[in-house]
């Protein structure tokens, strides 16, 4: 399962529960032997459904960033599988080196997972006290803490507005740069979390007040919006005829590209208006919405409150180049 950040560090620890696992499987409309792709293997739900759908010659290729999620899909013996450490950006080159060019599906479960949630060393929530990491990928790349320790008051509150869509940006900016330049560096997810609380006067009901501090600082370092933008256009160029685009999105951010992706490659005609051009000459959409957004039930959510922001996408490639 992925989540964002986004109200759920309120909710206690709980067990892995893949989000919207049936409904983004069937999404895909498994052919039996058709390669497909899981750019977040996450804890192998949905690579686990999948296969279970494939046939003896059928292909699973999973990606993912986080080294406890490659270390969990060792536990998948099966010759038609297949795991890479690696973010899904790099997704196009990788599949080229294995000999990949063309799939037949592809899902991308985004955001963060409730085992990277819970897991206090991570640095991801602020339920604990601990380093204040929060990479999805903790063999490289910059910590939150060391982003803290070296931004300006100008660029941090860029981040926490733009990522966390936070109206109290510039005031958190302002108390988090003014305790480092006093000495008292934030290497913690409770100082963080203590500064935030300090500064931000009003927030929703039963949200905690640094939880879009955390939910941004975690996008910014894991530059997650720019790397689905990345993403989606490989996406578009892997995927065969009539294959399936299926992504599930945990915050309006995210949620707002995919819609938009799918939406301009399903509505090309960017021609002037009034422009003299036979209908059958004007461009042809090469992705198709599949269907409305699925959010998960009643059902689900009660189960597993972490689902209630999840929303599902679905696109078909067409034949048009």
């Amino acid at each position: 399962m992925s989540a964002s950040s986004s109200k759920l560090d309120s909710e206690s620890a709980s067990p892995h529960i893949t989000v919207l696992l049936d409904e983004a499987v069937h999404a895909l409309s498994v052919k039996s032997n058709g390669t497909y792709i899981d750019g977040t293997f996450g804890r192998g739900g949905h690579s686990r459904k999948i296969l279970s759908q494939l046939g003896p010659h059928g292909r699973l290729i999973a990606f993912d960033r986080d080294l406890a999620a490659i270390e969990s899909g060792k536990a998948i013996s099966d010759p038609r599988f297949s795991i890479m450490h690696s973010h899904f950006a790099s997704m196009q080159a990788r599949l080229a080196d294995i000999g990949v060019t063309a799939v037949d599906g592809i899902l991308l479960d985004l955001g963060i997972s409730s085992p990277q949630i819970d897991d206090a060393e991570r640095g991801f929530s602020f339920r604990y006290d601990a380093p204040l990491d929060m990479r999805m990928d903790q063999s490289s790349g910059q910590t939150a803490a060391d982003f803290l320790g070296s931004t300006t008051e100008q660029q941090l509150a860029e981040v926490i507005k733009n990522y966390g869509e936070e109206r109290f940006a510039k005031s958190i900016a302002r108390a988090i740069v003014k305790e480092r330049d006093d000495g008292r560096a934030i290497t913690t997810t409770g100082q963080l979390a203590q500064v935030v609380a300090n500064t931000v006067t009003r927030f929703e009901p039963g949200q905690n007040p640094a939880t879009r501090t955390f939910q941004a600082l975690r996008i910014f370092v894991n530059q997650e919006l720019e790397e689905l933008s990345l993403t989606l256009p490989q996406c578009l160029a892997l995927l065969k005829p009539q294959g399936r685009l299926a992504v599930i999105s945990f915050h309006s951010l995210e949620d707002r590209i995919v819609k938009q992706y799918i939406r301009d490659q399903e509505n090309r005609d960017d021609l002037p208006s009034n422009f003299p051009v036979r209908a059958a000459d004007l461009p042809q959409p090469r992705l198709i919405s599949v269907g409305k957004a699925v959010k998960p039930g009643a059902k689900e959510v009660k189960l597993n409150p972490r689902s209630r922001s999840a929303v599902l996408r679905v696109a078909e490639r067409t034949s048009v180049a």
